[in-house]
């Protein structure tokens, strides 16, 4: 068992059998069950052991600058600049999304460059002469804002350090433009601009998602439901069976494209209604759209936002039952009209407008 340790270096642990338990700061304890892959950090503190059956674990210490590209990214993703899907660890506890990114930027590098690492030198000679360029000159300002005594030497040695390192970066990106730097050149201010604009998004998503007001209970009414259906099948029968549960206004729409009417009456009366009637349920309302040019998602959409503007005070909900396949290549065989319908109702920005998928699996 390690209790309250720290390592100078970095740590992968693998757990090959057996279960454990593993400590730290960030993470507080968590449970490690075999296969498992956790990483240690330097100097940060930590604590792991197995538990009352032993495991059979093997553990590697390294220092690499890949590593502290991880943690880098980690560090921007969690003070908002990256997508928070970096800063999260994944089931073993290692930021995969970070490490697939990186690896995946390696390789298309290594794939531009036809594999000679030489032609890289360029690159980075830029990234990291302007990195001393940034540290430089903030040092300078640490030094401006501290004050006190050596402050003057500090600001004049940084900034003599800033200019030199600033002079070499000019000269390695005009010398070395078409050998390369350029992709240098271009990258960062677009990631500068990408990082900006990431960090205003999760602002404002902030802003608009804080201090949500109590909720309202006065005018609490049963949704009017609409059920789209091309065809009465199970799979409609499903999304039928749900709807009846939420509301007793249910309305259920079939956009005119092809489909024989008459059997469909008939299914609907021996299916729907007629069940419906000897219980004593009201029958939801059968409605026909008409579409000239075959469109099935564009009149189902105006159906219910026109229901939506007709009854302000009334929530839609949506019931779209849909088909689940049981191999994924399987989806390529049928349309996706469930998922172009969802996509086209939520790009209508409207908070009154509910979407339920309801799922029929396949059993075979």
């Amino acid at each position: 068992m390690i209790t309250a340790r720290k390592l100078p270096d970095f740590a992968v642990v693998l757990v090959e059998e057996g279960q454990g338990w593993l400590e730290t700061k960030a993470g507080g304890r968590q449970p490690v069950e075999a296969p498992a892959l956790f990483w240690l950090f330097p100097g940060k503190t930590h604590s792991y052991g197995p538990g009352a059956s032993g495991w059979l674990e093997r553990w590697v210490l390294f220092d690499g600058a890949l590593t502290r590209d991880f943690t880098r990214l980690r560090l921007v993703a969690e003070d908002g600049y990256l997508p928070t899907p970096l800063a999260i660890r994944g089931r073993r506890l290692v930021y995969a999304v970070g490490i697939i990114t990186l690896g995946t930027l390696c390789a298309a590098l290594l794939i531009l460059f036809g594999g000679i690492t030489d032609r890289l030198i360029p690159l980075y000679a830029v990234g990291a002469f302007l990195a001393f360029t940034l540290s430089q000159a903030g040092m300078v300002a640490h030094w401006r804002r501290k004050g006190g005594p050596g402050a003057r030497l500090g600001m004049c040695v940084n900034g003599l350090g800033a200019v030199v390192t600033a002079g070499t970066v000019a000269v390695v990106t005009i010398t070395k433009f078409t050998d390369g730097a350029w992709i240098t050149a271009l990258l960062i201010p677009t990631i500068m601009f990408s990082m900006y604009s990431i960090r205003r998004h999760y602002e404002t998503v902030s802003q608009e998602l804080a201090n949500p007001s109590p909720l309202t209970l006065d005018r609490l009414r049963p949704p009017i439901v609409v059920v789209p259906m091309l065809s009465l099948n199970k799979v409609i029968r499903a999304g039928l069976q749900f709807a009846l549960n939420l509301s007793t206004d249910v309305k259920v729409v079939h956009v005119k494209c092809g489909v024989n009417q008459k059997e469909l009456l008939r299914q609907w009366n021996e299916v729907v209604a007629e069940p419906l009637r000897r219980s004593g349920f009201a029958v939801p309302q059968l409605i026909f759209l008409d579409s000239p040019y075959r469109f099935v998602i564009s009149p189902i959409v105006e159906y219910v936002l026109d229901l939506e503007r007709k009854n302000p005070d009334r929530q839609i909900a949506v019931i779209i039952p849909e088909l689940v396949e049981k191999h994924w290549y399987q989806y390529f065989l049928h349309n996706q009209r469930a998922a172009w319908l969802k996509a086209a109702l939520l790009r209508r920005e409207t908070q009154r407008i509910a979407i339920i998928d309801v799922p029929w699996h396949l059993s075979s």
